[in-house]
């Protein structure tokens, strides 16, 4: 059973509505900057489980937090250090924006992640953690708890995550009303109305005003520590349905802690649960400041959204992603997507064809529509030998021709292939087919073998099928090891040891070019 429809079906199963009538689930992510790829699981597999539940006619809704009221902890390696420096320890909302035409900082990396979602074709219900929850006073009656049961925090703290805090910690950030920073303040008691703070921290060289003060929980005046606030905001939202990755759902991790404080401060069980693994770029889970091609944005344009859709769907949420932009990730991800469309086209009804399904938009799902597609592999090949006509040699490798849907779609990924040639492809990738015979040294046994394949083509045309086959018969009738034929071949044509599928390869080169370079190369 495809992963969502069986975490679905224990939904079902197992779960009520806390309002009696529409499950609410829930995600968020802390504007702090780029996006990393890795944001977009959460978003994916939420997704998924709301388009499951709208499928079982289970009234549902997802709603999505833009995280505006956490500290501008770091300036991003891409911002200018300089510009930006004098608002560390702001909150998010209180940042200005990179680039003119949003409110905020946090307003243009939520713009730039949202587009992220609709590419891969997921719509939540946004809403602003500053705006939306604290400024309009959602969250007071939830501070002024959490305040008064401090002592209890700190128990909750010390029992499940074995961290210790002295008896004058807070579960608060105050905004300092003086230079309107909240890392660098400490809250130190509370008297039952307002919270006497300090703004006299000083973390990551943030500067502190020295300001002190006495404030009153509401009215954004200050924000509870995030896994107060976590809690929190399940019960502010009603939240029904929300996961985590892995490293906050471990035993005495984030979400354990949470779900302590959600049931002996708030009086709230925790909401129904989906670990996930990480989304790992060549392996590495870096962060999108650092690593090219990483962020989600970066990522999405990859990739049309069906086969963005596969990246982020295609495994079990407990199993991890790895796509490496630099290296050959991005053809075998194309390759899975056409695979599994071919089982499709095949009549298979198994978990394959289900994932198929959730590559579409719920409004296309029903058509179950899988045109026939040229490998991208062949595609990003093709459109580097100016000589070629894309659409006769996918029609040549189809077998027959292409249908509107079908050249469409050939057009699309022809668009993506050249992208990604021209921005993270490997050089193993990049061919350029030479107009000279290259200066490359041939040995006896490969200039016999080369010798054969010139007679077998002199006869007459041949397919891409046949020149594979006969290629695989010069292996023994030569009696050449596969590594000396192949770079022979391609270091005639690309000079290079390697390239694409050969016989294929040598069946979309112009014949007569083949033959005189073939007769060149064996003199």
């Amino acid at each position: 059973m495809f992963w969502a429809d069986r975490i679905g079906k224990e939904i079902q199963d197992t779960r009520k509505p806390r309002d009696g009538k529409v499950f609410v689930i829930r995600d968020e992510k802390t504007l702090s900057g780029r996006v990393h790829i890795g944001s977009m699981r959460g978003v994916a597999i939420h997704g998924a489980i709301a388009e499951v539940l709208n499928e079982y006619g289970i009234p549902n809704k997802f709603l999505f937090e833009l995280n505006d009221f956490d500290p501008f902890d770091t300036v991003p390696g891409y911002l200018d250090q300089e510009k930006f420096k004098e608002h560390l320890g702001k909150p998010l909302y209180r940042v200005p924006s990179p680039e003119p035409g949003f409110e905020n900082y946090a307003e243009y990396y939520g713009a730039e992640f949202a587009a992220v979602h609709a590419k891969g074709g997921f719509f939540p219900e946004y809403y602003r953690t500053y705006k939306d929850l604290y400024a309009a006073g959602k969250m007071d009656a939830l501070i002024k708890t959490a305040l008064e049961r401090a002592a209890d925090i700190r128990r909750i703290l010390k029992e499940v995550s074995g961290s210790h805090k002295d008896e004058s910690w807070l579960p608060v950030s105050v905004v300092c009303e003086k230079c309107e920073k909240m890392m660098t303040t400490r809250a130190h008691d509370y008297d039952g109305e307002t919270v006497g703070y300090t703004c006299d921290r000083s973390p990551d060289d943030t500067v502190p005003c020295g300001n002190t003060g006495r404030v009153r929980p509401e009215g954004a005046a200050m924000k509870l520590f995030w896994k107060a606030d976590w809690a929190a905001k399940w019960v502010a939202m009603g939240v029904d349905i929300e996961g985590a990755g892995k490293d906050h759902s471990t035993k005495g991790g984030s979400r354990d802690v949470s779900k302590h404080i959600a049931k002996e401060v708030f009086g709230y069980e925790e909401p129904f649960d989906i670990p996930y693994e990480f989304f790992l770029v060549g392996g590495k889970k870096m962060s999108s400041s650092k690593g090219r091609g990483s962020s989600a944005q970066e990522m999405s344009e990859l990739f049309p959204t069906d086969t963005f859709r596969l990246t982020l769907l295609g495994k079990e949420p407990m199993q991890q992603i790895d796509v490496d932009p630099s290296g050959d990730s991005v053809p075998r991800v194309y390759d899975w997507h056409d695979e599994i469309a071919e089982k499709v086209r095949e009549g298979v009804a198994d978990d394959f064809t289900r994932l198929h399904a959730f590559c579409q938009l719920p409004k296309d799902r029903a058509e179950g529509r899988a045109p026939w597609q040229l490998r991208f592999g062949q595609v990003a090949f093709m459109v580097q030998m100016p000589h070629l006509s894309l659409e006769d040699e996918a029609a040549s490798v189809k077998g027959s021709p292409l249908t509107e849907e079908e050249k469409a779609a050939l057009k699309e990924r022809a668009e993506y292939a050249r992208f990604w040639l021209a921005t993270y492809a490997p050089e193993e990738y990049k061919y350029e087919l030479q107009k000279t015979m290259p200066d490359i040294a041939l040995s006896d046994v490969q200039k016999h073998a080369l010798s054969l394949l010139k007679d077998f083509l002199t006869e007459h045309a041949r397919t891409g099928e046949e020149l594979h086959h006969r290629l695989h018969d010069l292996k023994t009738e030569a009696s050449i090891a596969p590594k000396e034929l192949f770079s022979a071949i391609y270091g005639l044509f690309l000079n290079r040891t390697s390239g694409p599928k050969a016989g294929w390869f040598l069946s979309v080169l112009p014949r007569d070019m083949v033959l005189a370079r073939l007769e060149e190369a064996v003199k």
